[in-house]
């Protein structure tokens, strides 16, 4: 290889080569790297406070660094001597051992470079998504605190999976407790219902005591599915439920049992013995004094996952980039329909953003409901279909309605804005947000997204970004 002709690849040379190095680092797990004494100290202060400071570590050719992971090291290594470091780097085994490091040797361009490959790996992997056993991770090696930005966006990411497809093990208890603590009585998105957060958290307190624990309560408590299909709950008797207590103790003060239904609470939960009987009278005089319950079964507020389901999908639309595009193919000569993933229902409002990549003759986005709906045509002509075409009409049963300025562009962008509480939908088109569409004042209590194309129709359909600059047209 020829030198001299970039500096990058040359300096490359250099990463943990003992031809070139005067130090050898020594890491947690044991494994040895090698580094230059110049090029570290000019590239860190932690370095240069550590190799120039007239210590034996000044005059040794050996440091010690007891808690960095080599794996984290050899991207701190590759960082400093080339100013980079590939994205194909950072992997799942090595990601927070380098955050971690980079915070440690006080690298901020490094640390926010891994947030940001972070981030888009949790966007691209979300069917697969690891961050359980990141959130483990971190947990176990670095502080617990609100300001940790790694340990927020995993957090984050934890709690818009249903616990209940969270295998045992995948999640400590420290991390467990850190995800009900950094989520309780607070407005962040969570999906889990509160039952199943006392579920997981008991099973996994009774698999710290023993199999055999583990084993029994995995049995004695159901799934709320589970509970919706069986008529009598059986109870049995409880080995080692004072261990399991004990073991719940750091968790129990972030369940939120006033969101779990009183017959669970007095069937399941209160003859487990494991719940400090005083949580369970506070609960029982709180619906009391109310006469009823007045909180949903799931802390803060619900995320809503905008994403086109491929099994209420029109048979010639094609569903792209992990459900976030549609598109018609080349046959699709009259209008097909696909629905979201996510019901939107309960109390609330919903609002979501179609951009319209590939316009076709018009173009139509809105809302459905499932009974009696046809995919395979056009949403507008069917009864529960309700949707805005870029011709400027609305459409519902085959009723037209003047609504809006038509929109016939590529990279028009349509916000719908559903008001669940009053059973409203409304529109904003390139900015310009419409009032409610007037016959539309009843609308049923559980409703999806849904959009209505042909070819060469290409449709985006995500979460809805704010626009401080809209107009709004009375």
């Amino acid at each position: 290889m020829m030198r001299g002709y970039s500096l990058n690849r040359d300096l490359k040379l250099l990463i943990n080569n003992p031809k070139y190095s005067d130090v050898e680092i020594l890491c947690e797990d044991e494994k040895k790297l090698y580094g230059c004494r110049a090029i570290l100290a000019a590239r860190s202060e932690v370095f240069d406070r550590l190799l120039y400071n007239g210590m034996k570590e000044t005059h040794e050719n050996k440091i010690f660094f007891p808690k960095i992971h080599s794996l984290g090291m050899e991207i701190i290594l590759e960082y400093i001597y080339t100013g980079s470091i590939n994205e194909d780097s950072l992997t799942k085994d090595n990601t927070i051992e380098a955050f971690y490091a980079a915070d440690y040797f006080q690298l901020p361009d490094l640390q926010d470079f891994i947030m940001i490959v972070f981030k888009n790996a949790i966007e691209k992997n979300y069917t697969q998504n690891y961050s359980p056993e990141l959130l483990t991770k971190v947990a176990e090696i670095m502080p617990l605190t609100e300001d940790n930005i790694l340990l927020n966006l995993l957090t984050e990411s934890v709690a818009t999976i249903p616990l209940n497809t969270v295998e045992f093990g995948r999640l400590s208890i420290k991390a467990l407790q850190y995800l009900l603590s950094y989520t309780y009585e607070k407005e962040k998105h969570f999906v889990t219902p509160e039952y199943e957060v006392f579920r997981y958290s008991v099973i996994l307190a009774a698999k710290q005591v023993s199999n055999d624990t583990y084993r029994t309560f995995l049995e004695l408590m159901p799934t709320l599915e589970q509970i919706e299909d069986s008529t009598k709950i059986g109870h049995k008797a409880i080995m080692d439920h004072q261990k399991v207590a004990k073991e719940l103790e750091p968790l129990v003060n972030f369940i939120d049992f006033r969101r779990i239904d009183t017959q669970i609470l007095a069937e399941i939960i209160e003859p487990l013995g494991i719940v400090p009987i005083e949580i369970i009278l506070s609960v029982y005089r709180h619906i009391a004094l109310l006469n009823k319950l007045d909180l949903s079964n799931t802390r803060g507020k619900p995320q809503v996952i905008y994403s086109f389901d491929e099994t209420a999908c029109g048979s010639k639309l094609n569903i792209e980039d992990n459900g976030k595009v549609v598109e018609a193919s080349n046959g699709c000569d009259r209008h097909q329909s696909v629905r979201s993933k996510m019901i939107l229902e309960n109390k609330g409002i919903y609002e979501w953003d179609v951009i319209i990549e590939k316009h076709c003759g018009t173009v139509w986005v809105g809302i459905c409901a499932t009974e009696n709906f046809n995919y395979e045509k056009f949403a507008g002509h069917q009864s529960t279909g309700w949707v805005l075409g870029s011709n400027g009409n609305c459409y519902n049963s085959s009723c037209r309605l003047d609504y809006c300025q038509s929109f016939k562009n590529d990279g028009a962008k349509i916000t719908i804005h559903l008001d669940m509480d009053k059973r409203t939908c409304a529109f904003t088109v390139n900015g310009i947000r419409y009032w409610e569409v007037t016959k539309w004042n009843n609308l049923p209590p559980k409703l999806y997204p849904v959009v209505s194309l042909n070819y060469p129709g290409r449709f985006r359909i995500e979460p809805h970004q704010k626009n401080h600059n809209m107009m709004e047209i009375l």
